[in-house]
């Protein structure tokens, strides 16, 4: 069996057969590189830049000189210093990150903060208060049970979290040590598009940003954490970026693991352990293709072009598609939407993946169809969607 890949630089041609494995390289110019056929509509792991896995297949078998793999290289050794050191600083440039925050790269998924953010943040007799808007921030004012006293203060349960609420109807807890949002929830697809103001002038505001994180702008100073897991926006799952006010650091409870102290990573910038190389390596090079790109002033308005084709296309159908989100809280990133003959929601989702357009089906919990259409998702991938919706629909009246 042999395998080539195309692209605009020199990369390795493998040839595999019972006996032998050999190798040789080659170079073949960028006009050769072919498209792979496929728009990947997946909620996370989601699609990358195609630069960025260009650049990452061209380094991946000798890291610039190195004569190893970014794969194998010690995470104290000069190469990867360089590289976590050059994420840092353009994420610090993507969002105007001040030297008062710590940035800092962690494993365990977003999913491990719901547990560091207590822990971190207050002591076991400690008020929280929660927003809950969907099924992430559920997940994550129930596991600050073990560690809080968390208050959910408002909750879109009744309305199947179709919108949020506005901030002057939270009743929020005076003495909360924080308040907790989450930015964008995935499964429901609805997005903060300001942010609430702690009502405790002592209190922080947190933020699981995972799903949107990097698509726009942000104004870091409004906010004491930011946590974010990195396979939506911004590389392949395995890291997890927090971005906290350095005041914060070093109030973890005693029975705070290791792992979860955040001081115990600030201090050590990121190295207590081994961390997810390879991972921060790709975040690295999206890092550099969105400053590339414009930066977030840029990738905003692209999102929302991308978006606005998408929700008009289905607002356009004469209700043969629904979105089910109030327009003003509408994703820029995740798109759910349901057919209004249910019947025909496994048929379409089928008929788009032989088109190309693939992990179109609604999660679990809520079905229906969802279009995640992060910044690596281009234009054409959205229109041929909606193209494919109109014929779709043209085909089933």
């Amino acid at each position: 069996m042999a395998t080539a890949t195309l692209s605009s630089t020199s990369l390795t041609y493998l040839h595999f057969n019972s006996s032998s494995f050999w190798r040789r390289r080659f170079s073949i110019s960028c006009a050769a590189v072919l498209d792979r056929g496929i728009y990947n509509f997946a909620a996370g792991p989601a699609t990358l830049p195609e630069s960025v896995l260009l650049k990452a297949q061209s380094e991946l078998y000798n890291y610039r000189g190195s004569g190893m793999s970014i794969m194998e290289i010690s995470h104290r050794g000069k190469e990867f210093d360089a590289v976590i050191k050059k994420a840092e600083s353009d994420l610090r440039s993507l969002l105007s990150i001040s030297d008062d925050f710590a940035v800092l790269f962690l494993q365990g998924g977003a999913t491990t903060q719901f547990s560091a953010v207590p822990l971190n943040l207050c002591m076991p007799e400690d008020s929280a208060d929660y927003i809950v808007t969907g099924s992430w921030s559920v997940r994550a004012s129930k596991e600050a049970q073990k560690f809080c006293k968390p208050n959910v203060i408002w909750s879109g349960k009744s309305e199947k979290y179709t919108r949020i609420c506005s901030f002057d109807e939270i009743p929020q807890t005076l003495d909360a040590k924080y308040l907790h949002i989450c930015g964008n929830e995935t499964v429901q697809g609805v997005e903060f598009k300001d942010y609430p103001n702690p009502m405790n002038k002592s209190s922080i505001l947190v933020a699981d940003m995972s799903s949107n994180f990097c698509s726009k702008p942000v104004d870091i100073s409004k906010f004491g954490v930011i946590y974010a897991g990195a396979q939506k926006n911004v590389g392949p799952s395995g890291v997890t970026i927090v971005i906290i006010r350095r005041a914060l650091l070093g109030h973890a409870q005693p029975i705070a693991p290791v792992m979860l102290d955040y001081k115990a990573h600030a201090d050590t910038d990121s190295l207590y352990n081994t961390p997810p190389c390879f991972t921060i390596y790709i975040c690295s090079l999206v890092f550099e293709y969105l400053l590339h790109q414009g930066g977030l002033v840029a990738m905003e308005k692209k999102n929302e072009k991308k978006a606005g084709v998408l929700y008009d296309a289905i607002d356009a159908s004469g209700e043969f598609y629904v979105s089910h989100v109030e327009k003003s809280v509408r994703s820029l990133m995740n798109v759910p939407f349901t057919l209004q003959r249910s019947e025909l929601e496994k048929k379409f989702i089928e008929e788009a993946a032989k088109e190309g357009m693939v992990q179109l089906k609604g999660h679990l919990s809520v079905g229906g169809v969802r279009a995640s259409i992060y910044n690596a998702m281009p234009l054409a991938g959205v229109e041929k969607l909606v193209a494919f919706m109109k014929d779709f629909q043209a085909r089933h009246p």
